[in-house]
């Protein structure tokens, strides 16, 4: 009787046990697919983003760089339009000839058809008045 008792108490812990770890791994899909949604959305800068590209604006950068990640963050989506240049070698510990070429010195680095270049975050503005790129307006 003790033994039955104790296999049923068993039995019931082990069905408490898949039914959480299911319940997890169907949270962890859904966050995935999620994610996967979102960034198959069409960005909220894409116009100004291809524009910026067709004017002969390169963003250069590197994977490791902060102020980098924050200037993509500003495109979302729209990252996905821009000229970007990665400079950094795959181990974060060098930079690649191409940025050195070009005279990159810091990151981000914005290179317009002008010859012109300006380091750091620069303002979707201030790109846009670099440009002459029309930024969306609010809606």
């Amino acid at each position: 009787m003790l033994l039955e008792k104790k296999l049923c108490y068993n039995i019931g812990r082990m069905k408490n046990f898949y039914l959480f770890g299911g319940v997890v791994v169907a949270l962890i899909a859904l966050m995935g697919g999620w994610q996967y949604y979102q960034s198959t959305l069409p960005g909220k800068y894409d116009t100004f983003a291809q524009c910026l590209t067709e004017k002969g604006a390169i963003f250069y950068g590197a994977f490791w760089c902060p102020h980098c990640q924050n200037q993509k963050k500003m495109f979302g989506n729209s990252m996905e339009h821009i000229a970007y240049v990665e400079c950094s070698t795959p181990d974060g510990q060098g930079q690649l000839q191409v940025c050195t070429d070009k005279g990159v010195k810091s990151y981000p680095t914005w290179m317009f058809a002008d010859g012109t270049s300006e380091p750091g975050e620069l303002t979707l503005a201030r790109l846009a008045e670099k440009t002459g790129c029309a930024l969306p307006t609010e809606s």
